[in-house]
């Protein structure tokens, strides 16, 4: 069944990205699969990626591969999962990694344990240029 999730989001049309500055920059998908946050009050980034069903296993390590022109594979420890097992999150300082990932290539594959979810980043451009701005801005 996992597997088979997997293979619809990686089988879906590109998604369209959104941006909002209000009342923290967030940064989402249009299918509400990946949403990532900064609040410059914190300041934290947080990445969270939400499962249309089904739940993330319970394992120790999540990681992001970015495939593209500027492939990028990074892993954690340092996740938490939703009481509903639906959405994954990581909180941190600094996200360069993710935000260069998502901005500079063509897929994000989410992975924990047997579950892995891809997603398109085509036209994430202009609501990434958004974020990337965003941070000097609410803090103004």
């Amino acid at each position: 069944m996992r597997h088979l999730l997997a293979l619809f989001i990686l089988a879906s049309p590109a998604a369209a990205w959104d941006f909002s500055a209000q009342p923290i920059c967030t940064l989402t998908d249009a299918a509400g699969t990946i949403t990532v946050t900064y609040d410059a009050a914190l300041p934290v980034y947080s990445l969270t990626i939400t499962l249309p069903q089904g739940r993330w296993s319970d394992d120790p390590t999540f990681a992001m591969n970015f495939a593209g022109p500027r492939p990028i594979f990074i892993q954690t420890d340092q996740h938490q999962i939703s009481p509903d097992g639906r959405s994954l999150t990581v909180t941190d300082r600094g996200f360069g990694n993710v935000l260069d990932g998502l901005d500079f290539n063509q897929r994000a594959y989410a992975i924990s344990g047997d579950t892995t979810v891809g997603v398109s980043l085509d036209g994430i451009g202009p609501a990434m240029a958004a974020f990337r701005a965003c941070p000097a801005a609410n803090l103004a």
